[in-house]
């Protein structure tokens, strides 16, 4: 899976890339024809200390997911965003399982 990591308005170290990259490969255990995922990371400037937002969109054939998430840290909402999405792909491919 190809996956693009977009940071807005500020610079991303290796380190959270690779830990995107090996959070996003483990969702290929569970539907194994994603084609591409963009994760989108954002600062937002308010007094809250959970300011950091995660924006996952998965593309699948024939359809796209979306997960957003705001946590305190980039690692715990890349984490619960793939925990969200994981849900989304089990339950897509229960579902196609179902009408064959």
């Amino acid at each position: 899976m190809k996956v693009n990591v977009n940071a807005v308005n500020f610079n991303i170290d290796g380190k959270l890339v690779d830990f995107i990259q090996i959070r996003m490969d483990k969702l290929e255990k569970y539907y194994d024809k994603v084609v591409v995922a963009d994760v989108f990371l954002k600062v937002e400037s308010t007094s809250e200390k959970e300011n950091k937002i995660v924006e996952i969109k998965i593309h699948v054939p024939g359809d796209d997911f979306m997960v957003k998430k705001q946590c305190k840290t980039f690692e715990e909402a890349v984490d619960s965003s793939t925990e969200a999405l994981e849900r989304l792909l089990l339950k897509r491919k229960e579902k196609i399982r179902t009408h064959i």
